[in-house]
């Protein structure tokens, strides 16, 4: 049951990319986990990828083939430094991206680190009825994504329009059409 009435929770899964974090160390993570489970969303996979744009790509292309999967969000390695990769090694995987995600996180971000904000990697995309989200893996940086971007697009009531109908499957959301992801017995 969601934090919302009437909403149904969310299979989300949650990717640290880092090739220093741990469970212990990832704060950013660890805020994530917490405020999807307080929205009422349930976690399906934790995992920590290495920044190698291969070892990304085929982590996040076995959850859009996972029918169970409904969320993707990866947090770090979306700045200009050059072993981050995160971006480059998803937006081949969209299906469709959403453009408008990384503009208003910029502009979000602009007010609070100035001209920065340019640096600031943050994309959106759907692939296979699954939404995907990276961020960068900074805490304030995570919470603005997080608290003012994606939990509010994960509600089904939220006005004029969510993308929880796009991720609603058979036997989830109380959706009828099909999964593509399920095999035909």
């Amino acid at each position: 049951m969601t934090a919302f009435p009437g909403e149904s929770p969310l299979q989300l899964a949650l990717l640290t990319i880092s090739n220093r974090h741990t469970e212990a160390t990832d704060d950013s993570g660890t805020m994530l986990v917490q405020a999807a489970q307080q929205q009422g969303h349930q976690l399906c996979q934790r995992l920590f990828v290495r920044e190698d744009r291969y070892q990304i790509r085929a982590s996040v292309s076995n959850l859009i083939a996972d029918a169970s999967c409904q969320v993707i969000l990866l947090c770090g390695g979306t700045g200009f430094h050059a072993k981050n990769c995160t971006i480059d090694a998803i937006v081949p995987l969209f299906d469709r991206e959403v453009p408008g995600f990384g503009e208003l996180f910029r502009a979000l971000s602009f007010p609070k680190i100035g001209s920065a904000a340019l640096q600031s990697g943050a994309i959106a995309g759907i692939a296979n009825q699954t939404l995907i989200f990276a961020i960068p893996g900074s805490l304030d940086a995570a919470q603005l994504a997080a608290d003012q971007l994606i939990w509010p697009q994960l509600l089904a009531h939220t006005k004029p329009c969510n993308f929880t109908s796009l991720l609603c499957r058979t036997g989830t959301c109380g959706a009828t059409e099909t999964d593509p992801r399920t095999p035909i017995a």
